[in-house]
């Protein structure tokens, strides 16, 4: 059964459930809502169909109003990724309920700790995160997460190339 979340006086509940394909335009209008503002990084409509599976949605009727995803890093490592709630509902606690859900899905899967990448390191201390410098993975690890072509890897392992998409961001950890 998903949550519900019922922020003040809205016309229908909002629900959270597992992304599909038939949300990801939806997904894409939200992220691209705050990629203009250089809160998020624009996502190739393309990038969101292959990972649709990581998604999780916040929904009122058939309107995406919330997202967050999962994205396996490494073994027994994980990243919280691409969180946007609509301003018509932040406040109403989307945002939270949608961190809470990603986490419990990776201590379902296993993984002992979840990066994120963020300016609301408020909102991440609240859901136990804290800040870090540097890797929080062995050297051989690293090594191997350097082959990956995923932009977000090169983000967490702070390679000099993808600097100026994580400006003014606060690199965060939380143990699971």
């Amino acid at each position: 059964m998903s949550p519900e979340i019922r922020p003040g006086a809205v016309a229908a509940p909002i629900l959270l459930r597992r992304a599909r394909t038939a949300d990801v335009r939806g997904i894409k209008e939200l992220v691209d809502g705050f990629a203009s503002d250089n809160i998020l990084l624009r996502k190739p409509l393309v990038t969101l169909y292959e990972t649709v599976q990581e998604f999780r949605v916040a929904v009122r009727g058939r309107e995406v109003v919330g997202c967050g995803a999962l994205h396996v890093l490494w073994e027994n490592l994980g990243e919280v990724r691409t969180i946007a709630v609509h301003p018509s509902v932040q406040g109403g606690g989307v945002g939270h309920v949608l961190v809470e859900e990603l986490i419990a899905q990776a201590r379902a899967l296993g993984l002992a700790s979840l990066f994120v990448l963020t300016f609301e390191v408020d909102f991440f201390v609240r859901h136990g995160f804290r800040e870090i410098d540097g890797s929080p993975v062995s050297q051989d690890v690293y090594l191997e997460m350097m082959q990956s072509a995923d932009e977000g890897v090169a983000e967490f392992l702070d390679l000099a190339y993808v600097k100026p998409n994580t400006l003014g961001n606060t690199r965060m950890l939380l143990d699971l």
